[in-house]
């Protein structure tokens, strides 16, 4: 304790007395959103009193547990803490006296600052970003001796990326009176996709039926894009279209409501039964006949032998030697 009080002394000291100098680390950007496999520049600039640069130090480092997946004005929420991450911080990239290091799996990837010293930018480019990309980066600068100051800049990276085509399927006695339930589903997508169903055959007008889902990442398994029908009528029956969309696109795919698919698909399961009875009949057959064949052959070799000696072998008596 005696020593932190006496170092924070000296700080102080310095500073008032003009021998510490004070560095200014700024940024333009907040929020930064780049498509997945794209690139990005991160802009980081700054100012020191401290003319001389030959301690210079610029350390980038990734945080990926305070970035939002989206910021929370599209997440239709007012708390940034929608669709948050969960990680640990790690440095990716590290400058002094003209040295670079970086991080491996950021390697081939990163371009660092140039000539920082006489630009007074730590600016880096980061290529082919991946959803793992996503997060928080901050550019940390000190030049000694300027100790004091706002020495760092923090930037959230969004990586977005198209929802993948979803899968469609029904669930439920497809008949009048019964509850049937569809379900869309797309396996990618950044921001996450929000689901809207369309009546899409040609006998209706299209129509929408169920609005656009919020952002809801609580719990990843959590069902989006449902459409219930609790009691389904004959003039709900028809093609049904499910497009899951975020704000790079949408991709869609179509599950028909008929009676006649579900009794299709009973019949099919009631000739596949009776195929499969068919089938291991056959297989028993073809087991039992050649045991038999294998028999009738042994008896056949087992009177030649007899002929042979002249003893009469009976069938399934073996001779003796």
């Amino acid at each position: 304790p005696n020593l932190a009080f006496r170092i924070s002394f000296l700080l102080y000291f310095l500073f008032f007395t003009g021998l510490v100098e004070l560095i200014t680390v700024t940024t333009p950007q907040k929020y930064v959103n780049v498509t997945k496999g794209g690139n990005v520049l991160l802009q980081c600039m700054f100012v020191s009193t401290e003319e001389e640069t030959s301690s210079l130090t610029i350390q980038w480092e990734f945080d990926s547990s305070s970035a939002p997946a989206v910021g929370p004005e599209q997440c239709g929420v007012a708390s940034s803490k929608c669709c948050m991450r969960f990680s640990d911080t790690f440095q990716i990239c590290y400058y002094q006296s003209g040295k670079v290091a970086i991080t491996s799996s950021y390697e081939g990837r990163l371009q660092p600052p140039f000539s920082p010293e006489i630009s007074k930018n730590a600016s880096i480019t980061l290529s082919n970003m991946q959803q793992s990309d996503a997060g928080v980066y901050s550019c940390d600068i000190h030049n000694f001796p300027d100790v004091e100051g706002r020495s760092q800049a923090n930037i959230i990276v969004n990586v977005f990326e198209k929802p993948s085509v979803p899968f469609c399927s029904v669930h439920g006695n497809v008949e009048t009176g019964h509850p049937v339930t569809l379900t869309c589903h797309s396996e990618h997508g950044s921001p996450k996709p929000a689901y809207t169903w369309t009546r899409a055959d040609a006998a209706q007008a299209t129509k929408t039926l169920m609005l656009p889902q919020v952002c809801n990442s609580v719990s990843p398994a959590t069902p989006t894009g449902v459409l219930k029908f609790s009691n389904v009528s004959q003039f709900e029956f028809g093609e049904y279209q499910c497009n899951a969309s975020n704000v790079l696109g949408f991709e869609a795919c179509t599950v028909e409501l008929n009676p006649e698919l579900g009794a299709g698909v009973i019949a099919g399961a009631v000739i596949g039964a009776i195929l499969g009875c068919v089938l291991i009949a056959l297989v028993v057959w073809f087991i039992v006949h050649t045991v038999k064949k294998q028999k009738y052959k042994a008896v056949n070799v087992a009177e030649f032998l007899g002929s042979q000696s002249g003893v009469r072998v009976l069938p399934g008596v073996r001779k003796l030697s």
